[in-house]
Parts: C-alpha cells; sequence; structure tokens
C-alpha cells in the first residue's frame, strides 16, 4: 500500500460507507485522519476508535460541509490536532432519486449545497492550510454523472458538476502544487445502498450484469484507489477522473 506516514488527511462524510473505508485506509497507509461528520457522531467515532485500536491518529469533527462557518471549524480542528494538511477527500453527498414531476426547489437545492457548494467550501480552506509541498484533493463523483439513470437527474446533475469543477479547479491550483483528481465509483453496498433497498433489488441486479467483475463494490474497493490518489504514487496525477466501478458501462 502507498506510504503516507507523517502526512495529514481530511474526509468529509466518513461516519460511514465509502468515507468511512476510505478514512480507515488512509490511517492503516501512515496519515492522521480528521473523520468528518454531520450528523452521526456515534458513527465518526466507531470509526476513530477502529483507526486508534490499530495504533493510528485520528479525531472525529462535526460539521455540516455546505456552511462555511462549520468548513473553517473543521480545518482550525484539524491545524489544532495535527498541525498541518495533507489531503483532503470531499466525500460527503446526499441523493435521492425523483422523477421530475417530484423534483422541488428544496431538493434540489439540498443536493447541491452539499454535494457541489460543499466541495468548492471544503477545497478553499483546505487550499488555505495546504503548506508549501501543496496537497491532494480527492473529489468523490459517480458513474451517475455519465450514466443515463432514469429519476436521478438532480444527482447525476451535482456530479456533474464535480467533475467539471474538479478539472477546473486542477488548471487552477496546479501552480501550487495542489492536485485536484476525481474518484467515480461505481456501485457500493453500503448502509445507505442498504437503507435505500438497492441491495438485492433489481436494481442491483442491473448494475451487476453491466459490470464484468460480476459484483456490487465495497468501501474498501475505493478506499485503495483513494490512498493511491492520496499518495506521492500519483504525483503526476491532477485533472483526471478515475473510474472505480469493476467495469461497470
Amino acid at each position: 500500500m502507498s506510504d503516507l506516514k507523517g502526512k495529514v488527511a481530511v474526509v468529509t462524510g466518513a461516519s460511514k460507507g465509502i468515507g468511512a473505508g476510505i478514512a480507515k485506509s488512509l490511517a492503516d497507509a501512515g496519515a492522521a485522519v480528521v473523520v468528518n461528520y454531520a450528523s452521526s457522531k456515534e458513527g465518526a467515532e466507531r470509526v476513530v476508535a477502529e483507526i486508534k485500536a490499530k495504533g493510528g491518529r485520528a479525531i472525529a469533527v462535526k460539521g455540516d460541509v455546505a456552511r462555511a462557518a462549520d468548513v473553517k471549524q473543521l480545518f482550525e480542528a484539524t491545524r489544532k490536532a495535527f498541525g498541518t494538511l495533507d489531503v483532503l477527500v470531499n466525500n460527503a453527498g446526499i441523493y435521492k432519486f425523483q422523477p421530475l414531476d417530484e423534483i422541488t426547489e428544496d431538493e434540489f437545492h439540498r443536493q447541491f449545497n452539499t454535494n457541489v457548494l460543499g466541495t468548492i467550501l471544503a477545497t478553499q480552506e483546505a487550499a488555505r492550510h495546504f503548506g508549501p509541498n501543496g496537497g491532494s484533493v480527492i473529489n468523490v463523483s459517480s458513474v451517475a454523472s455519465e450514466d443515463n439513470v432514469a429519476t436521478a437527474s438532480v444527482y447525476s446533475a451535482t456530479k456533474g458538476a464535480v467533475d467539471t469543477l474538479s478539472r477546473v479547479l486542477a488548471a487552477e491550483l496546479g501552480p501550487r502544487n495542489i492536485r485536484v483528481n476525481v474518484l467515480a465509483p461505481g456501485g457500493v453496498e453500503t448502509e445507505g445502498t442498504h437503507a435505500a433497498g438497492v441491495i438485492g433489488s433489481d436494481f442491483e441486479k442491473a448494475i451487476i450484469a453491466r459490470t464484468p467483475l460480476g459484483r456490487f463494490g465495497q468501501p474498501d474497493d475505493i478506499a485503495r484507489v483513494a490512498v493511491f490518489l492520496a499518495s506521492d504514487d500519483s504525483r503526476w496525477l491532477t485533472g483526471e477522473r478515475l473510474r472505480a466501478s469493476g467495469g461497470y458501462r
């Protein structure tokens, strides 16, 4: 596994699912990790406890990434705990699939505020905290940004925005040695996909049928790619979109 010893990483939305998997894998690779959460303190503290049980360093910090004040507090807590910042994983995200006739202004803004504005605010603040050697920003998108999934118009639009935003920020922040890349998972088994009724459904079967590796992903499958993007092994990559989907097309 790539070496992240001495690095400090912030992972947003890391109390469960893909975010929790990424936080734990970054810690396994040697990074000190800030586990951000919006509401699930218990979940975040569980992730921190698992990291510490293996000899790693981690703290849990509450904050809504769609609120600038919360984001500032998140990175200030990071500075106080660990002194520096090297990696930001913008994983916090929400979704709700609805047919066109049911989409409301509130739902549109709810998803865009977290998925897009949250990515902007966190990256903005991280860029102020990265040291002279720069840093790595990993924006978690989705295959949905390129796939035509009926009823996913708002969610897919947010992830399309994340893809475009990442390319622009890669160009803007590159001169400061800040790399910005996109990690786009396919179907992944998480607490969220279980709660949404995806696991065991015809929708899951349809995704697996289009996945050459023949299964849904696990958080660890995504986390391993995040570790690579966080490390110096990917130091010549920026503005890229890595599709971690088991070959799903």
